[in-house]
């Protein structure tokens, strides 16, 4: 099961004076083969929330689709927009149900989510297994999490503004590509604060190849 549970990726959560900066690297790996070199791996999913993905492809599309539709119906039935953690708190209950339904192929996904509400901004971490953790600094995910979270430890500061946020979630991914062979292609850092969501950085990294 451990050897289950890793993903091949680098995801990255910052909570900034007032808003959340989400961050991933663009690279797609299966096993040893990388997959492809432009995913986004940061999705929106509602006006003023979105999350990062690691994990099983098919399992993250399925949840995401799930996420998005029932948001919608809340939205609808309440006539009030989303609330952060609700939805956070939701999306952990979906995630615990797919992980325990019996499958050959266990579906092991990994969210952070970070939302603008009432309550300004929120960042939680959604576990394969559909724990939830609410993060008030930061938080990273994937293979190279580890050289993301030494970034973040020694340059995090209370109260970051937007800009050195989302330059600090560029420089964590960036460590991990360096040396994180499954994380790697480029990188997508997002804002999510009380005007919306808005993709704030994007640069695609390619190798070529010398005829």
């Amino acid at each position: 099961m451990k050897e289950v549970m890793k993903t091949g990726t680098t995801t990255v959560g910052i909570v900034a004076k007032d808003c959340i900066v989400l961050g991933a690297d663009k690279r797609a790996t299966a096993g040893h083969f990388i997959a492809g070199k432009k995913v986004d791996k940061v999705l929106k999913v509602a006006d003023r929330m979105a999350l990062t993905t690691a994990g099983s492809v098919s399992d993250i599309q399925l949840l995401v689709k799930l996420i998005k539709a029932e948001l919608n119906l809340r939205n609808l039935r309440t006539g009030r927009e989303n609330n952060v953690s609700e939805a956070a708190n939701l999306l952990s209950g979906i995630v615990y149900g797919n992980i325990r339904k019996f499958s050959v192929i266990p579906g092991v996904v990994h969210f952070l989510f970070g939302g603008f509400g009432d309550n300004g901004p929120q960042l939680y971490d959604i576990y394969p297994d559909g724990s939830i953790s609410e993060i008030d600094n930061f938080v990273s995910s994937g293979s190279g999490s580890s050289f993301a979270f030494g970034v973040f430890d020694s340059q995090y500061k209370k109260d970051l503004s937007k800009d050195d946020a989302v330059k600090l979630a560029v420089k964590a991914i960036n460590s991990a590509l360096q040396r994180d062979s499954a994380s790697g292609d480029g990188i997508d850092i997002v804002v999510i604060d009380k005007n919306g969501v808005e993709k704030v950085f994007t640069k695609e990294l390619f190798i070529k190849v010398e005829k």
